[in-house]
């Protein structure tokens, strides 16, 4: 696969230097360096040392990756919300697991991805999962399809530049309209969770609250750091743990068998065109039949939310 990237400066740079910055790692460089003896720089064959002139194109061959054996194919449906040669964004359901681990190794989202790519040929059979969710929780999640677009998404993410919006709904009331939770987060040594301590490594989640139910509250949740169980574990801090989460404390609800938390858009702007992608995941069912019982139209909310 082949890229043409700019150098929009008035400066001559090295070329492993004008690399990195367009996102290329120090080790993908060598990776490449390894492959390819050349590159081309204005259309013009140039050994891999050269310079790169001021305003000048630079075009890199980026050899597919191999495809790992001992990674399964899974057939099992995938949604998909928007694909291209660079990004495939799905929409992943509950009790989908995103990659393979021991308790499941034949159907996760990697499994069903590269079951997908294989369905429809693609050179690269090697997902590269960029906004990664629980088991439990469902949404949108932006898969990287090549090497590049992995080195380039990772950058945007210590950058923030990927804006990843959530809806929980969380148990009781009296939330404020708006608000900040700050507290570092580690693994439990005596369990599953996470827990708040000063040792841990530092966690921010920003609130909205759109909906005051009976005894709930739906809110909108925006990550700023992206920690293990952050939103959940976040919400149990402050005593309003999210609905059907058991693990952190919250209420049971009879149609929601697990944590009431749905990843519903993601925004970034795509470094390989310039263009700004903006995909919406709908509630799941369980979450809707939720809210007809509290008399909360799903369409109101989610147009609310996306504002």
């Amino acid at each position: 696969m082949k890229f043409t990237l700019q150098n929009n400066s008035d400066q001559t740079i090295g070329l492993k230097r004008f690399l990195n910055q367009q996102g290329i790692s120090h080790r993908m460089y060598h990776e490449l360096r390894a492959t390819n003896d050349y590159v081309f720089i204005n259309d013009i064959k140039i050994p891999f040392g050269s310079e790169v002139p001021a305003q000048a194109t630079v075009t890199i061959d980026l050899p597919a990756e191999e495809a790992d054996a001992s990674v399964a194919v899974s057939k099992q449906p995938l949604m998909v919300l928007m694909e291209d040669e660079n990004w495939l964004v799905v929409d992943k359901p509950v009790g989908l697991t995103s990659v393979p681990g021991p308790s499941n190794r034949a159907d996760t989202l990697v499994n069903r991805v590269k079951g997908h790519w294989q369905d429809i040929n693609s050179d690269n059979l090697v997902p590269h999962i960029i906004t990664r969710l629980d088991r439990d929780t469902s949404g949108v999640v932006l898969v990287a399809r090549h090497r590049l677009a992995n080195s380039l998404a990772n950058m945007m993410q210590e950058n923030h530049d990927i804006n990843k919006s959530y809806v929980a709904i969380v148990s009781g009331t009296g939330l404020d309209d708006h608000g900040m939770i700050d507290a570092p987060l580690a693994k439990n040594p005596a369990g599953y969770n996470q827990i708040i301590t000063e040792t841990g490594k530092p966690a921010q989640t920003e609130y909205w609250k759109m909906e005051e139910l009976t005894d709930a509250t739906i809110v909108k949740v925006k990550l700023h750091t992206g920690r293990t169980h952050q939103i959940r574990a976040h919400f149990q801090s402050i005593n309003h743990p999210l609905l059907g989460d058991e693990l952190y404390g919250g209420k049971k609800v009879m149609v929601i068998k697990h944590q009431a938390l749905h990843a519903y858009q993601l925004e970034f702007v795509d470094p390989f065109s310039g263009q700004q992608i903006n995909m919406i995941s709908p509630l799941p069912e369980d979450l809707k039949q939720y809210l007809a019982t509290q008399k909360i139209q799903p369409k109101p909310l989610m147009a609310k939310l996306t504002k």
